[in-house]
């Protein structure tokens, strides 16, 4: 089973991690397409880095990814990010988490100046 994380909840997750994992910075892995990211772009965060992989490429760029390093995943809505979610588990990636609701919900729930699309 994928953890869930709200995007209100996202700074607690990152502040766990950085207990559990201190040498390693998260990564937010926005799996939308190319055309999607001129829409909602998140900024990048002084405690993670933002990696944009679109869905479909993720498998061959699964090299990128470090399997150790804990990924939050995300897109519109949280359904493809939930995909590529279990994808990573099921490829050893230990430390994997969904962005529930997407970056539609970060707009509502974190940061107002993300557009809504």
């Amino acid at each position: 089973m994928i953890a869930q994380v709200r995007p209100a909840d996202f700074a607690a997750w990152l502040a766990s991690v950085a207990q559990s994992h201190p040498l390693d910075a998260p990564v937010l892995l926005d799996v939308r397409e190319p055309y999607e990211l001129g829409w909602a772009q998140l900024a990048h965060g002084p405690n993670f880095r933002v990696l944009a992989i679109p869905m479909a490429h993720v498998p061959a760029r699964l090299a990128e990814l470090d399997p150790d390093q804990p990924i939050a995943c995300l897109c519109h809505h949280g359904m493809r990010s939930m995909q590529v979610a279990r994808f990573l588990a099921s490829n050893g990636f230990g430390h994997v988490v969904n962005v529930d609701g997407g970056i539609d919900a970060w707009s509502t729930q974190v940061d107002s100046a993300i557009a809504r699309y």
